[in-house]
């Protein structure tokens, strides 16, 4: 048995260097053919959430810093810097132009983090500029733009004064809030900035030549990138727009895309054609999140525990999700994220909840009580349309209603639907995650904080708040991580969300396709420094 399980293994990974039919690589030219998930549905940096216009923009802009092939954060648009307690000071490199050939000065930082903060922009991740001096204030309306801590000495010289100490501020500067905008440019476009490829200007590795929306997009080679001898990719083709997981095996197999992710069954097929699977963890957290809002429902503490407390996340990973890689969701903080001298959860273990059938309808009678009601109206569950999204939401509809006979309406919209509907408030449930922005705990720390958009449930508690601001405003890590130890016990408590999974994925990739980095934070993937050999 032993034999024979080893030969199945080494088919199956041998097997990837077989030879078949594709376009969807190019030595001469240099040239890659890729799928996105979604249409991206916000490339202006300074207004972003999702990860497919985060993917994209990545390619096209840079920070101050950057991350390597290893996932290190190493010198972008600044070549050094110099940071303490109080502030930091950046000197951007001579070369870093942008791609109209116009020099990237400290003065297009300056102008884009003041734009993001201002109340008028309506950024939902303006609170990720907070580290800077007056940043809240200017966000909240207090002050003008013109007060943020940020100062260009000159062209090549920016100053930064913090609010409070914030030690891993250098590994902001590499998110897409923080990269650079031109005024002139800003201004000249209006109302369409970022509309459409026309309507960017570029100084990342690549830039965008073509956008037909719904349908593809192609980034090439910036050649006036200050690290363009680095980037061996000529072009990135996105001929193909979908969600569809089996569309996309299938566009792998006809040799006309680069890389896919597979679900429960396209990886048995993938299995069946002997490629190679590939693993890795993405580090994201995906969690059931309710509507807060006083006119729903869902505001009910004792509502949101009868749901909590019949929801199993090992059936969800096992039975519903159904690959490899996945762990069951037991926190808003994953378990790769580091505490004090050792991994977070490992210093402060996430409470566990018992899944209690009859408890659970206990609760369900108490919120009925306290809501008035005879019976719990049919809840809304907002899904994204993809068919994974839809498997686990027609999974929770079944689970709920065998369990607690909760009526639930599943809602099922397009990415940058779901995303509007989330932001204003229109569902009762949600399946929701969140990945890590910078490698520091407060990325997810900070999730249901009053004043974080990004808190699309609009959850308020000002003990949550409070602990946020002790870890924020401590650059002590023992006080920081029992302030998050104390947080991840409040978020069961009280029922903020209920943890799904911690995701990780499987995938196929072209065999001639080298470099292409896979990371927990920053782009992923990334195709910065991938090249196609023969």
């Amino acid at each position: 048995m032993r034999v024979t399980l080893a030969a199945v293994l080494l088919l199956l990974f041998n097997s990837v260097n077989a030879e078949f039919n594709t376009t969807s690589v190019n030595f001469d030219s240099q040239s890659i053919t890729i799928a996105l998930t979604q249409e991206p549905p916000q490339l202006n940096g300074m207004k972003a959430t999702d990860q497919v216009s985060i993917l994209v923009l990545s390619h096209i802009m840079e920070g101050l810093a950057r991350y390597d092939r290893r996932g290190n954060i190493v010198p972008g648009v600044a070549e050094r810097w110099e940071i303490d307690e109080k502030g930091a000071t950046f000197w951007l490199r001579d070369n870093a132009v942008w791609s109209d050939g116009l020099p990237v000065t400290a003065h297009d930082f300056v102008f884009a983090w003041q734009n993001a903060l201002d109340p008028a922009t309506a950024s939902e991740y303006a609170f990720i500029l907070y580290p800077i001096k007056n940043g809240e204030a200017v966000n909240r309306g207090e002050l003008a733009p013109s007060e943020l801590g940020a100062y260009a000495e000159d062209d090549r010289t920016l100053r930064v004064e913090f609010s409070r100490p914030t030690g891993y501020f250098v590994n902001l500067t590499a998110f897409t809030t923080y990269f650079p905008v031109r005024r002139d440019f800003f201004e000249s476009r209006g109302d369409r900035y970022a509309a459409d490829a026309g309507d960017l200007l570029f100084n990342g590795p690549f830039k965008m030549t073509k956008w037909v929306h719904s349908a593809s997009l192609k980034m090439v080679k910036n050649e006036n990138y200050w690290d363009r001898e680095n980037i061996t990719l000529n072009a990135i083709d996105a001929q193909y727009i979908t969600a569809d997981t089996r569309a996309r095996l299938n566009l792998f197999i006809d040799g006309k895309i680069v890389h896919t992710a597979l679900d429960g069954e396209t990886y048995k097929d993938a299995l069946t054609q002997r490629f190679r699977i590939r693993r890795f963890t993405t580090g994201s957290v995906f969690f059931l999140e309710f509507n807060h809002r006083a006119h729903r429902v869902t505001r009910n503490l004792d509502l949101r525990r009868a749901i909590q407390h019949v929801f199993d996340p090992h059936e969800m990973v096992n039975k519903v999700l159904a690959t490899p890689g996945n762990l069951p969701g037991e926190s808003l903080f994953p378990v790769w994220l580091n505490g004090v001298d050792h991994k977070f959860r490992r210093e402060y273990p996430a409470p566990i909840v018992q899944i209690d059938i009859s408890r659970a309808k206990q609760y369900l009678a108490k919120a009925r009580e306290e809501l008035g009601l005879s019976k719990i109206p049919p809840l809304v569950l907002l899904a994204s349309d993809s068919p994974t999204a839809a498997k686990q939401a027609e999974y929770l509809q079944g689970l709920l209603k065998a369990k607690l006979d909760l009526d639930i309406k599943i809602d099922i919209q397009t990415f940058k639907q779901r995303l509007a509907k989330m932001t204003a408030g229109d569902f009762d449930l949600v399946n929701a995650g969140w990945g890590p922005d910078f490698d520091d705990v407060m990325t997810f720390g900070d999730l249901f904080a009053s004043w974080n958009l990004n808190n699309r449930g609009r959850y308020t508690n000002p003990d949550y708040d409070r602990l946020v601001r002790t870890a924020m405003n401590s650059a002590v890590p023992k006080i920081r991580m029992d302030a998050m130890g104390e947080l991840q016990q409040l978020i069961v408590d009280d029922a903020i969300i209920v943890p799904q999974y911690e995701q990780g994925v499987i995938y196929l990739l072209h065999p001639r396709l080298k470099g292409v980095v896979r990371r927990v934070v920053g782009a992923d993937p990334d195709y910065t420094y991938a090249r196609v050999v023969q």
